[in-house]
């Protein structure tokens, strides 16, 4: 399925129906009054959250939303059928944006939720609602009010509990890949990745799961629009810790880490301020003296505990994934202060 997280559509909610002017006629039945029923309303447009959709690409073929106009009214002082309500179904993480496409109006993390985003139109009056001791037989009717029309953006931010980052070809995919039973495209070649995956991680003996998620690589210059650009960044936004892959084969593993770290920076929203683990990947491919120098580089720019691992060969893939789960679980239990979770790391030593 082809990956679309921004859509722009155009809503419009039912107009009412309009009132009736009916007099009632029966025999026998000398003076029967007005009896013009009044309009039905108009069908409102609903926002609603589904867990069987993980994409906006249904609305890359449709754009434009209408829900049912009201019925008319009808003599008797028969009240017009209301119309249909329009559902509008929307995956898990999705957010309502104003034309701008900077004012955020609703926010959907819950599968369920459900807004009314529209009110339907009201329907009009009949010449019964007019009748009175000295208008006995009005001849007035009023149109049904007519709906609200709006255009808004929906934006995708994928819900997810830690975020992978790094530069083209870190190993960001193979990671996911290793670690859980997502399936991303891998190649030796640049943006290989070109949207975001899912992944679930299981770990034997931890007693729960969580979603990972890996992100099209960033370069120098992606807040610019640079490469693929950073609108993919949005995806971790949510996440309660990123894991940062350096590709240890490189020859400056700290400018790697330098870019990363400025382009988080530009781009904003809090995601250069959550907490970040650091692994140098693809230890497999280099020796150890060389991997090393690589550390004692790196050193100097980062100063969080950095890890060592090789996704290929499964290397350490298993202690970083524990590292993680337990800021997970923190953000679960309404635990704001993870920091003292790094305590148990801060003798860490990657090439032990």
């Amino acid at each position: 399925m082809k990956f679309l997280d921004q859509a722009k559509i155009y809503l419009q909610s039912g107009h009412g129906g309009a009132g009736c002017v009916s007099f009632h006629r029966e025999k026998f039945i000398e003076f029967g009054g007005p009896d013009g029923g009044n309009g039905g309303r108009g069908g409102h447009i609903i926002f609603r959250c589904v867990d069987d959709a993980n994409t906006l690409i249904d609305f890359r073929y449709t754009q434009h939303f209408k829900a049912g106009a009201g019925h008319h009214g009808q003599g008797r002082e028969k009240t017009g059928a209301k119309g249909d309500d329009l559902v509008v179904r929307i995956p898990v993480g999705t957010q309502i944006l104003d034309e701008d496409k900077q004012t955020i109006l609703l926010d959907f993390t819950t599968v369920g939720e459900e807004v009314v985003f529209l009110y339907g139109g009201d329907g009009g009056f009949g010449n019964a609602h007019y009748k009175s001791a000295t208008n006995q037989a009005p001849r007035k009717s009023t149109p049904g009010f007519p709906g609200q029309e709006r255009a808004v953006w929906l934006r995708l931010k994928l819900i997810a509990d830690a975020g992978i980052i790094g530069l083209p070809n870190a190993g960001k995919s193979t990671f996911l890949s290793a670690v859980t039973q997502a399936k991303p495209k891998i190649a030796d070649y640049p943006f290989t990745t070109l949207a975001p995956n899912l992944g679930v991680v299981k770990l034997d003996g931890a007693g729960t799961d969580f979603v990972l998620a890996d992100i099209p690589g960033l370069i120098e210059g992606a807040h610019e629009g640079t490469g693929l650009g950073d609108r993919f960044l949005g995806h971790v936004e949510r996440t309660a810790i990123l894991l940062h892959l350096i590709d240890g084969t490189q020859d400056d593993v700290a400018e790697a880490y330098t870019v990363i770290r400025r382009e988080l920076e530009q781009y904003g929203e809090g995601l250069a301020d959550k907490p970040e683990i650091v692994a140098i990947n693809k230890i497999d491919a280099i020796d150890r003296d060389t991997l090393a120098q690589k550390i004692k580089d790196l050193r100097t720019v980062c100063k969080t505990p950095i890890h060592t691992i090789s996704a290929v060969a499964h290397d350490n893939t298993r202690d970083i994934l524990f590292e993680l789960l337990k800021y997970v679980d923190a953000r679960r239990n309404g635990e704001k202060d993870t920091g003292s979770q790094a305590s148990a790391f801060d003798s860490y030593d990657p090439l032990q």
